[in-house]
């Protein structure tokens, strides 16, 4: 009786079955059950999530602050930018022998130049076609990267960390390149509790699907332990260091602090000009 009485209830008061599921009839005085109806699925709407991130992410016009040593777009014979096509050239042979698409960029200690290294690296980069490269600031201590394109620093990395936009809101297209910036975002009190997060390392599985490369300028190996945690995540780590600054023993010990050993190479920064320009004066008297 009792499931009779259920079966009029649900006849007086229909319910709407799950989506994509038959309705269930129940059977009355023993009798045999009816057969169920198909429930015509309802068409799937596509939401903003779903959406190609990169397609959605706004765009900005490049002009990079005055003195900013980034590599000029429309003078390609300039030195600093033959040196980071070189570097160019040796990641992407690294990347037909290995899986390498994210990559940390840092120094044993302030002022050697990992954040000069990892722009220009990533505009070096962003030249080719198809090339499509993430920069990141995740230098969420010290972020200069937004001040570099003079763009807004929020929202950015540490918005979408937090939850409080979406990847796409956090990106920046910049124009003319195959280039998108992530800015360090909103300022936050405990950055490497916001990296050692499962948001973090979602997102740095999901980085190769959208992009060639991503590359990410970090805090100093020897001052927090935001650049080691990094370094777990990342496919690979380039360590700059400054010629006549950094000693062999930072060097050493910055190496040794990785958990990972993942260096996939030293960068020397702050070489003179007059042993860059030797390497190709001969070569641009000789074509132009």
């Amino acid at each position: 009786m009792s499931r009779v009485n259920d079966a009029l209830r649900r006849a007086e008061n229909p319910g709407v079955p799950p989506e994509g599921q038959a309705a269930e009839i129940e059977p009355v005085n023993g009798a045999a059950p009816a057969q169920p109806m198909a429930v015509a699925p309802q068409p799937v709407r596509a939401s903003a999530e779903m959406v190609d991130p990169l397609v959605e992410a706004s765009g900005v016009t490049y002009k990079p602050a005055p003195e900013s040593h980034l590599l000029d777009l429309n003078n390609s014979h300039e030195t600093p930018a033959e040196e980071f096509r070189t570097l160019r050239t040796r990641l992407n042979h690294l990347q037909t022998l290995q899986p390498l698409h994210t990559l940390i960029v840092s120094s044993s200690s302030p002022a050697e130049g990992k954040t000069f290294v990892s722009v220009n690296l990533a505009l070096a980069q962003a030249q080719l076609a198809d090339n499509l490269v993430l920069l990141g600031d995740f230098d969420l201590r010290r972020p200069v990267i937004h001040n570099l394109f003079q763009m807004d620093r929020a929202p950015g990395l540490s918005d979408y960390l937090s939850g409080q936009c979406r990847f796409s809101e956090a990106l920046r297209r910049v124009d003319g390149v195959n280039l998108f910036v992530m800015p360090a975002g909103s300022p936050v009190k405990n950055p490497l509790e916001l990296l050692n997060t499962r948001q973090a390392r979602l997102m740095f599985e999901e980085l190769p699907r959208h992009f060639n490369w991503a590359i990410f300028d970090t805090p100093p190996l020897l001052f927090s332990a935001d650049a080691n945690l990094l370094s777990t995540m990342a496919d690979g780590t380039v360590l700059v260091v400054k010629i006549g600054a950094t000693t062999f023993d930072n060097i050493t010990r910055a190496m040794q602090s990785l958990c990972e050993n993942n260096v996939v190479g030293i960068v020397a920064n702050g070489a003179r000009a007059s042993e860059l320009y030797s390497k190709y004066t001969y070569y641009y008297s000789k074509s132009e």
